[in-house]
């Protein structure tokens, strides 16, 4: 019998950090937002990241890929992990508020553990993982609403494409998995903001025009963290859950993030928090209690 991934408690901590950064990532993508087009706003967090984390790799002189495959593999985990899940959110956040942006994007846990339950034998979707993805969902709709999607508009689009993003990004955690595990977390990190930047950067050309620098203290303040801090420094974590923990239990992450990101909307840019987003957190925040499981063995 194949052994299943859990969370040990290093892994849940851990976890429990990336949310918190993450958390604080929409706050800073959306401040950014109201000065650099939402297609360079995605390049500067690839391009930033990319070198903060190359210059990681080579005070570790590690050694570098010379698989053409691997560096295939980085372009398509920059594609899945980067490019289509931040294009598409950062254009989301011109259009709907922050913390719900972050409540969609809580989906990603529920598609990251159905995916890898289609895709690897040791973390086979259960009677009680089929619960908690249940909860997830009853979670994420109450937060949202009904009235959300009552007419179909500029908002309702918005959300499907962080929907889609979130999509991606649990495709991007099984391929990750898949194709970059044996890697330093360094290299892989490094490996896939790469080929994301070699992706961006001429979209961003393209449809943004030349990069302009000359931006406001606050707006670089922003880039800073999201591609620093919330990207470079995040994905180091997230390669080390991801080999600790599997890529199902590594996007539970997802589901602590909203209450982080609300929170930050609410005070800094004042969003206004109904009632049913609390129901919502308390229902998502069931779903990981439930989908972690070490709680409930120990009743």
């Amino acid at each position: 019998m194949t052994d299943q991934k859990t969370l040990s408690t290093r892994a849940w901590g851990e976890l429990l950090l990336l949310g918190v950064i993450w958390g604080g990532s929409f706050l800073s993508i959306r401040v950014a937002l109201n000065e650099v087009p939402f297609v360079t706003s995605v390049l500067h967090r690839t391009g930033w990241a990319m070198l903060a984390l190359w210059a990681v790799v080579a005070m570790s002189r590690l050694p570098l890929p010379r698989d053409p495959r691997i560096w295939l593999g980085f372009l398509v985990m920059g594609l899945l992990n980067n490019v289509i899940p931040f294009g598409l959110m950062a254009w989301g956040q011109l259009h709907i508020e922050t913390g719900l942006t972050s409540i969609l994007n809580a989906a990603t846990a529920i598609f990251g553990v159905i995916v890898a339950a289609l895709v690897f034998a040791d973390e086979r979707l259960t009677l009680r993982k089929m619960t908690g993805v249940l909860l997830g969902f009853l979670g994420v709709a109450t937060a949202i609403g009904l009235e959300a999607f009552r007419s179909f508009d500029i908002r309702s689009t918005a959300q499907l494409a962080v929907i889609a993003g979130t999509i991606s990004y649990a495709l991007a955690s099984a391929w990750a998995r898949l194709r970059l595990s044996g890697l330093a977390p360094q290299v892989a990190a490094a490996g896939m903001l790469t080929g994301s930047t070699l992706v961006m950067l001429p979209a961003a050309l393209i449809i943004d025009g030349p990069v302009a620098l000359d931006l406001q203290p606050v707006t670089w303040a922003a880039i800073g963290y999201y591609s620093i801090i919330a990207t470079a420094g995040a994905y180091l974590l997230y390669y080390r859950v991801l080999a600790m923990a599997g890529s199902g239990n590594l996007m539970l992450v997802t589901l602590l993030i909203p209450p982080v990101a609300i929170g930050l909307g609410a005070v800094l840019l004042g969003e206004t928090l109904k009632p049913q987003a609390f129901i919502g957190f308390a229902l998502l925040a069931a779903g990981l209690v439930v989908l972690d499981g070490r709680l409930l063995r120990r009743n």
